[in-house]
């Protein structure tokens, strides 16, 4: 007993500072969770951005002309990757928590050796991972439909990054506050898919009016969208540095908020 207790001792890590394996776990879990129904996670996406830009252009057709300088379907195209891009990161890491909450398996990572910066981070950076998929399937299969092409993959892979990290963290946000699956479906449908829509995915807001292009111009799903955009027309909406720091420090700003949730055990800890 003298040896045993000597050898463990309760509450010590014994990995150093971070937890490299059990973090890595967590997101190849994570990874994983939603590669097994990769057609639900990866090509629903697809189909849908693909329905928005049949349906566009057939309806509205030549007549729409060009915006910003380009074809209408290759302005809208971007904009409905980047709009996927954003739900789908959402919703990997809320569903990830809700499902863990109603399942009880959530105490399992209570118990894991890790910190909520590992633990947030992991389930962040697997909505991210997913992000990545969709976007670059998603150029792929519009590469071979419309033209469209990459400007700047700097802008491309930095805009990426942003959007899904900051709406992965505020996907863990939804997740730790909803008690259901009829709350998640609100903060979807009145939150995340209305901003997403009124942010520049099928419009200029150029064309909007004054005090519209203001209100746009708070919203940072417009910033996510537009520098998404540029980073394949090379023409944007809005002033593309400023956007990139403003997603930049909003997105450290959430997941502070998300680590402090999770430290905290709001609404997973009794």
């Amino acid at each position: 007993m003298v040896e045993i207790s000597k050898k463990y001792k309760i509450g010590n890590r014994r990995f150093g500072l971070i937890n490299w394996v059990g973090a890595w776990t967590l997101y190849q879990k994570e990874v994983l969770r939603f590669l097994i129904v990769w057609i639900q996670t990866i090509i629903s996406p697809l189909i849908t951005s693909l329905l928005f830009l049949f349906v566009l252009s057939l309806a509205i057709g030549e007549e729409r002309g060009e915006v910003l300088g380009v074809p209408f379907i290759s302005f809208l195209a971007p904009g409905l990757i980047a709009m996927q891009v954003i739900q789908q990161s959402f919703s990997h890491s809320s569903s990830s928590f809700m499902i863990g909450k109603i399942q009880g398996n959530i105490v399992d990572l209570l118990y894991a050796p890790l910190s909520a910066t590992e633990v947030t981070l992991a389930v962040i950076l697997a909505s991210v991972t997913r992000s990545f998929m969709i976007a670059i399937i998603s150029f792929v299969t519009f590469f071979f439909i419309i033209d469209i092409q990459i400007q700047s993959f700097v802008l491309f892979f930095a805009f990426t990054f942003l959007s899904s990290f900051c709406l992965g963290a505020v996907g863990i946000i939804a997740g730790l506050w909803a008690e259901k699956f009829d709350h998640m479906a609100t903060v979807t449908n009145f939150i995340i898919v209305p901003l997403s829509f009124l942010s520049g995915t099928f419009y200029s807001i150029s064309k909007l009016p004054e005090v519209l292009q203001v209100i746009s111009k708070i919203n940072p799903f417009f910033y996510m969208i537009d520098g998404f955009r540029y980073s394949f027309l090379g023409k944007s909406d809005g002033p593309i540095f400023f956007g990139l720091i403003y997603l930049f420090v909003l997105s450290l700003l959430i997941w502070f908020v998300t680590y402090l949730l999770y430290k905290k055990g709001y609404k997973i800890k009794s």
